[in-house]
């Protein structure tokens, strides 16, 4: 589990990695670090640029966000989230306990979750095949509650279900 953090040493330590990169703390890079630590939500490339299109301060292009959020993801900063639908949101994970996902491939939507019991059958299965685990991501795909009781009622649920496997 990862503990607290504050905001001003994730961006002492997003400072320092940026050096082991030869790379800067430009206004750009500054105001996407800040927005990815600001939003407590699941968010794409090009989320976080409309985002910052709409708000005042320095000009950030699409590929700027893009390139930064690659480093973000380097520097084990923020977490990038395959929705099985071939899109990508990533999610700061610095300062967050971990958790998992369940992404519905019907809305898209994400809810996180936490399990014990699935943590430690991880640890078990790790620690019997000598695997040093050193972090995850589970992620499950399926339909939503809400989009599950749409399908029943028009009853296509059963049949979407088998399309999907």
């Amino acid at each position: 589990m990862n503990s607290p953090m504050d905001q001003s040493a994730i961006e002492r330590r997003f400072d320092e990695f940026l050096r082991t990169e030869s790379l800067k703390m430009t206004p750009q890079r500054r105001r996407i670090f800040e927005k990815a630590f600001e939003v407590h939500d699941h968010f794409s490339v090009e989320r976080m640029y409309e985002w910052l299109k709409g708000e005042d301060g320095p000009a950030v292009s699409r590929a700027t966000v893009y390139r930064t959020l690659e480093v973000l993801e380097r520097g084990g900063f923020i977490e990038a989230v395959e929705t099985g639908r071939g899109e990508v949101v990533y999610e700061h994970v610095l300062g967050h306990e971990h958790h998992d996902h369940m992404i519905c491939v019907m809305c898209k939507r994400i809810e996180e979750f936490q399990d014990e019991e699935i943590e430690a059958l991880q640890r078990k299965n790790a620690e019997r095949l000598g695997f040093v685990m050193t972090g995850h991501m589970l992620r499950l795909s399926g339909i939503c509650g809400d989009c599950a009781d749409e399908l029943r009622e028009d009853g296509r649920l059963e049949e979407e279900v088998a399309r999907l496997r």
